[in-house]
């Protein structure tokens, strides 16, 4: 299949190329900017001698012509603008921004203070939480990718709120993200002065990422309350770690809950749940499309610690996106994605 990269020129864009370079049923036909046409590798030089295709600018036409998928790494606010463009054409999308995964246009416009897409728009695309939406994904041809923060906190929260074990109003995650996170675009969030031996919290109560984990966490469970949810910057290039604390409704063990983790996702490649008193770090994922989870349950208190793993640009991005693209087209989901995580 043929495939249009539109936002090449940021992180998760780079990471597209990354994957779909190698992928043994995608192939790169074609990839744009809305700045200057130059060679892809003028804007990342790690490309030169790789792949030499030039930035072209965008043309809907054009690409739904030449192309059978097309993925969009624009920024929030510039994506759901294109993707109207390319509504009546005949082409799949993935959609990387959090332009189309609010169904609740007045959430969109409060949280991310942008004006949204028409609600019709939205509703044509499936949200691509791969591991608990595979169905809707594999009858789909518009799929919107999940945030970062949201799917590292919702593949960790999912067994527990879908089976009703946790009190609906107790959910706090304290999560952390590389600076990548923060894009590409120099601000002095990403200024190696400010972040260098740093650790910074920001957006509190306040982040864009907050209502799409609430309305999922609704989807599986009517009972879903507000969750407290607090955003960090780490000092490091890639990776997310969700801390997620949560009062559990009934007694549990340890080797219960486990069991009910390792249960559910037994035939999720990419979800690895650490063995009891094992929990992962963000090192061990890096570069990678794998999910690590790990437990515990505090008997004391009656609260479970969950700790959940990923790579920012890669299942929390471009990884993601691409499984989802596996799974729409009936591929095996791991096609092209069985990169070992980087260690060190």
């Amino acid at each position: 299949m043929k495939v249009s990269i539109i936002g090449t020129t940021g992180y998760g864009g780079a990471e597209l190329i990354r994957i779909l370079h190698s992928h043994p049923s995608f192939t790169i036909k074609s990839v744009h900017t809305t700045r200057d046409e130059v060679p892809v590798w003028n804007e990342y030089p790690h490309l030169f001698n790789i792949m030499e295709n030039k930035l072209e600018p965008i043309n809907p036409e054009k690409i739904a012509k030449e192309c059978d998928i097309v993925f969009f790494a624009t920024p929030t606010g510039v994506s759901g603008k294109l993707v109207q463009e390319f509504a009546d054409k005949e082409i799949q999308m993935v959609d990387l921004s959090g332009d189309l995964r609010l169904r609740n246009t007045d959430d969109y416009q409060k949280w991310y203070k942008k004006e949204p897409v028409s609600t019709d728009l939205i509703n044509s695309f499936v949200y691509g939480l791969s591991e608990w939406n595979k169905e809707n994904i594999a009858s789909s041809t518009r799929i919107s990718n999940p945030g970062c923060y949201p799917t590292a906190t919702l593949l960790g929260l999912a067994p527990l709120v879908k089976e009703n074990m946790i009190l609906p109003n107790s959910i706090i995650v304290d999560a952390k993200s590389g600076i990548s996170g923060a894009g590409r675009s120099p601000s002095r969030a990403n200024m190696y002065a400010e972040m260098s031996e740093n650790l910074k919290i920001y957006k509190v109560n306040e982040h864009q990422h907050i209502p799409e984990i609430e309305q999922q966490l609704a989807d599986w469970n009517s009972e879903s309350k507000a969750i407290t949810f607090s955003t960090h910057l780490l000092p490091a290039s890639r990776g997310i770690m969700a801390t997620i604390y949560a009062t559990l409704s009934k007694s549990v063990t340890n080797e219960q809950i486990h069991g009910l983790y390792t249960e559910i996702y037994t035939n999720s490649p990419f979800v690895r749940v650490r063995p009891l008193h094992t929990y992962p770090s963000i090192k061990e994922v890096t570069g990678s499309n794998f999910c690590d989870i790990g437990i515990n349950v505090d008997e004391r208190t009656g609260r479970i610690t969950i700790v959940s793993v990923i790579d920012n640009l890669m299942k929390g991005a471009a990884g993601q996106a691409v499984q989802n693209a596996n799974i729409m087209n009936g591929y095996e989901e791991t096609a092209g994605l069985q990169f070992l995580p980087l260690y060190p």
